[in-house]
C-alpha cells in the first residue's frame, strides 16, 4: 500500500526525473517533493539519491498514523513501548553495525538521513522500542516492527479481511545477544498481536542464512510456510535463500499461548 510523501530540501534538485514525485519551488529557497511510495525500500533509495546529489534535507512527512502499540507492555525483564522520534539516535547506534545491517534491507550511511526516516509518521507508528531496566537506568536493547495488514481475500470479501493479520519483524542490539531478549519480546508482542489487536495471522521474513532470526521464528512458535531458493540479491552480490514463516491465532492458543509473558 502507497503513502503520500512530502519531503522537503534545501535549493533545487539538478534532476528533474523522479519517478512520480513532483517538485515545487518555494520562496524561501527550498524545495518540496510531493508523491506516492511504495514502501521504506523506496523512500530510502529517493532519500540516497537526494543525499548523493548533495541536498540537504530539511523535513519529511507523511499521513499521521496512530501508533501500533497503544501503551507499553511489561515482560518479566523488558519493556516494550512505541517509539518516539529520540529514539533514532539509540536504534542507529546498533543497526549500522556490519553484523546488523547485512540482515537488513539497507540503512542510510548518514545519520541525519536515518533521523528523518526514523521520524516519518508511518515508520513510528509500527515501530517498537525494547528497553531493559527502567527509569534513567533503562536500555534500548532492540527494535520491533508489527505492521498490520489486509488479508488476501476474493472480491466482496475485503471488509472482512481488511487489518486482519501483520508482519513482524526485529533487530537486537549485537551488545544485548545471548540473553533471550529477542525471544521474550517477540513471544510478547505476539500475544498482544492475537489478545489485544485481535489479528488472525502473524508473518515474519528472513534471508535463510539469518540462523539468529530463524531461531526466534521457530523458538516462537511460528511455522515456516515458504523456503524461496536464491530469490534474494543480496549486496555481497549473491543470489541468497529466503524464508517466511506463520503462525494463526488458534495455532497460538491451542500451543503457544501459555508462553507469553505476562504485562
Amino acid at each position: 500500500m502507497s503513502t503520500t510523501y512530502t519531503i522537503r530540501i534545501a535549493g533545487l534538485p539538478l534532476d528533474e526525473n523522479w519517478s512520480g514525485l513532483t517538485i515545487a519551488p518555494n520562496h524561501d529557497g527550498t524545495s518540496t517533493l510531493t508523491g506516492e511510495i511504495r514502501d521504506q525500500a523506496e523512500l530510502h533509495a529517493v532519500l540516497a539519491r537526494l543525499h548523493e546529489s548533495g541536498a540537504t534535507l530539511m523535513e519529511l512527512h507523511s499521513a499521521a498514523l496512530s501508533p501500533v502499540l497503544a501503551g507499553p507492555l511489561r515482560t518479566a525483564r523488558l519493556t516494550l513501548r512505541p517509539a518516539v522520534a529520540d529514539d533514532a539516535t539509540a536504534i542507529w547506534a546498533y543497526r549500522r553495525l556490519d553484523s546488523v545491517d547485512q540482515w537488513l534491507t539497507g540503512i542510510p550511511s548518514d545519520p541525519d538521513v536515518f533521523r528523518a526516516m526514523f521520524a516519518d509518521p508511518a515508520r513510528l507508528a509500527r515501530t517498537i522500542v525494547v528497553e531493559h531496566g527502567s527509569g534513567a537506568r533503562a536500555t534500548v536493547v532492540g527494535d520491533l516492527m508489527l505492521r498490520r495488514e489486509d488479508g488476501w481475500s476474493q472480491l466482496g470479501m475485503a471488509d472482512e479481511a481488511r487489518g486482519s493479520q501483520a508482519e513482524l519483524g526485529w533487530v537486537l542490539d549485537p551488545a544485548h545477544q545471548g540473553h533471550g531478549y529477542a525471544t521474550e519480546a517477540v513471544r510478547e508482542l505476539i500475544r498482544y498481536a492475537f489478545d489485544d489487536l485481535g489479528l488472525r495471522r502473524l508473518v515474519a521474513n528472513a534471508f535463510h542464512d539469518n540462523d539468529a532470526s530463524v531461531r526466534v521464528m521457530e523458538r516462537v512458535g511460528m511455522r515456516r510456510e515458504v523456503h524461496m531458493v536464491r530469490d534474494s540479491l543480496h549486496r555481497s552480490g549473491r543470489w541468497m535463500d529466503s524464508v517466511a514463516y506463520g503462525l494463526l491465532d488458534d495455532e497460538w492458543r491451542a500451543g503457544h499461548g501459555s508462553v507469553g509473558e505476562s504485562r
